[in-house]
């Protein structure tokens, strides 16, 4: 058996799967990172600013601030958000601008109360002290919030805040398609560089096969020559020589150069397909991440262009981890 009939009898050589070409994005691809910012009147004297920045999270967890009084309303924000937005940690703010109402209202009440129950104090326990009013003026109450008595004002807030839901989400996911059409073209370069990657050990994969069988071969004829007999025991050279065949079938990376040309083209679709793909991509570049350890453990060791392909193969695992950087982002 020759270095030759090994090639030819062994597995088949990965052939170049046809990359796709780029095809028009049937859903937009969106990143989880975005920010906008809405504002409204009710009247002269009320105005709203709304705010909705999103950043990446594996599942859908919105925080809302909202001012005191406004509870009824941040649960319909709340649904809202989780009926319209699929992934990421969201921070939506609901801030006021009460106009020429603007300011602290003192509550003079609540004021006499904390003075009463200071003066009662010192009595009880014979101090001669003076409240401290700056000290009074910190205490909880003595200024309102900005909470909702009217019932016209409520009511005009809620609807108000309500219709301008939908324009905020379209807001945010400009922004986030924006980015996401960014990440997109990113990843379409790590996949280019990959690919470039794979052919390069193709091309290299059938030197290697037969500079390793090579190799054993002439350990083996040394063995032969010095063994003989001697132990009592032949030494079949057919035999030996079939099982230096198939240690190097077991190192063929064939089935490895296959599967991540497969996962590439693959990874090209769902870049064309658009939309929610952020999970099923990460899956494919944990899949390609283990083809790559596999192709290294491999070539390990084995003489001939194996140590150019070790640097192939770390140089796909660096595209690969740059990938899944950017696949971390996208919804």
């Amino acid at each position: 058996m020759t270095a030759k009939s090994l090639t030819s009898s062994s597995k088949p050589a990965a052939h170049r799967a046809p990359t796709p070409s780029p095809s028009p994005i049937h859903s937009p691809i969106y990143s989880m990172t975005g920010f906008a910012r809405l504002s409204g009147r009710v009247s002269d004297n009320l105005g709203f600013t709304l705010s909705l920045k999103s950043v990446n999270h594996r599942f859908l967890d919105p925080h809302l601030r909202m001012p005191p009084g406004t509870e009824s309303l941040e649960m319909r924000v709340r649904r809202y958000l989780k009926d319209n937005l699929i992934r990421g940690h969201l921070e939506f703010t609901l801030t006021l601008d009460r106009g020429t109402e603007r300011g602290a209202r003192y509550n003079s009440s609540i004021v006499s109360a904390y003075l009463d129950a200071f003066r009662d104090a010192a009595a009880e326990h014979h101090l001669d002290q003076q409240p401290d009013l700056n000290a009074i003026l910190r205490l909880p109450g003595v200024f309102a919030t900005e909470s909702f008595s009217m019932k016209e004002d409520w009511e005009a807030l809620e609807a108000a805040v309500v219709g301008q839901l939908d324009p905020l989400i379209a807001a945010l996911n400009a922004m986030r398609a924006q980015e996401g059409s960014s990440l997109a073209a990113e990843l379409s370069r790590c996949l280019h560089q990959l690919s470039g990657l794979v052919d390069q050990v193709a091309s290299l994969r059938d030197s290697m096969q037969n500079a390793y069988f090579e190799r054993l071969s002439q350990r083996v004829a040394a063995l032969l020559s010095g063994a003989g007999t001697a132990s009592g025991v032949p030494m079949e050279r057919e035999r030996i020589l079939q099982e230096v065949a198939l240690l190097v079938e077991r190192s063929d990376v064939a089935e490895e150069i296959a599967r991540l040309r497969a996962h590439i083209e693959h990874f090209h679709l769902l870049l064309a397909a658009g939309g929610e793909i952020g999970k099923k991509a990460d899956f494919l570049l944990q899949e390609m991440n283990r083809e790559a350890n596999t192709l290294l453990s491999k070539t390990s060791g084995i003489a001939g262009n194996a140590a150019d392909i070790t640097t192939l193969g770390l140089g796909m695992k660096a595209e690969i981890e740059k990938a899944r950087e950017q696949v971390q982002n996208l919804e």
